[in-house]
């Protein structure tokens, strides 16, 4: 999977619903493998707030991906709102 960028939850929910998708993968399938109602993984992919940050890394671990941190790109919001 190519990388992506994300600066807000909306934007990082996209990603993992894309790469779910990509992987074959319905949103009961990966609450399965990672133990999480599909109600929740609804909500990861929609960005809704509140979502434990050890769900997430769950989420990124069964999906085969990893989180990086690194310096902000000087991308504008509207640059990056129009991958999605």
């Amino acid at each position: 999977m190519p990388q992506h960028i994300a600066r807000n939850e909306k934007q990082l929910g996209a990603i993992l619903r894309r790469a779910r998708k990509q992987a074959g993968l319905t949103q009961s399938e990966l609450g399965k493998n990672i133990h999480l109602r599909q109600g929740t993984v609804s909500r990861l992919e929609a960005g809704a707030p509140a979502v434990q940050l050890h769900t997430l890394m769950e989420a990124l671990a069964a999906l085969d991906l990893e989180l990086v941190v690194r310096s902000r790109s000087k991308a504008s919001a509207a640059d990056i709102e129009r991958a999605f």
